[in-house]
């Protein structure tokens, strides 16, 4: 099957298995453009949420936002969508859900390396297909709204909500712009 002359099929979520195609005949624009997507559905239901408790009860509310809604937002893009999506850090609050997988990790750190030459988060994404899945990964870039929560010093009130929503946090220590963790998608063919 042509994906690219089925204009029924372009812009919507592929509604068939693709499990029975071989890697060479999956239209893997159609699943990046997908993937992208599902990455900005995934930020334009988190941001207005993050900003909405911030300015209702500051960072230190806004962190159950993080810990609670944005897990949420995974789990319903991944059942809406029919991808697996989930964030992921090389320096990861949430040691449940947030530790990358080998490839996961290959890719962060190229992600760093790739900054240090110059390269913006904004648009920074890497994909390739991996035993049988379509993967996708897109940087996400540290904002001015992040920091409150994720730099270097942050106040005794937002460490105390952190210490007890995550006791293992590890992702601190941020500057403004500089690669925090990525969107992570995979798709089975």
């Amino acid at each position: 099957m042509n994906l690219k002359m089925t204009p029924a099929l372009l812009g919507l979520p592929l509604l068939f298995s693709l499990q029975n195609l071989p890697a060479a005949d999956v239209d893997q624009a159609q699943l990046k453009q997908e993937a992208i997507g599902i990455v900005k559905q995934f930020g334009g239901a988190l941001k207005p949420e993050l900003k909405k408790a911030i300015q209702s009860g500051g960072p230190a509310h806004a962190i159950s936002v993080c810990a609670d809604k944005a897990p949420a937002i995974a789990r319903n893009l991944s059942s809406e969508n029919g991808w697996q999506v989930k964030r992921v850090s090389l320096k990861a609050r949430n040691q449940e859900t947030a530790l990358p997988d080998a490839w996961e990790k290959r890719v962060l750190q190229q992600f760093d390396q790739r900054q240090a030459a110059g390269e913006s988060a904004a648009k920074m994404a890497y994909a390739e297909v991996v035993d049988g899945s379509y993967r996708f990964m897109k940087a996400q870039g540290v904002e001015a709204v992040c920091l409150a929560c994720h730099a270097a010093e942050i106040k005794p009130e937002v460490e105390a909500a952190l210490k007890e929503k995550y006791p293992e946090d590890m992702a601190r220590g941020y500057s403004l712009g500089q690669i925090r963790g990525a969107f992570s998608l995979s798709r089975d063919l």
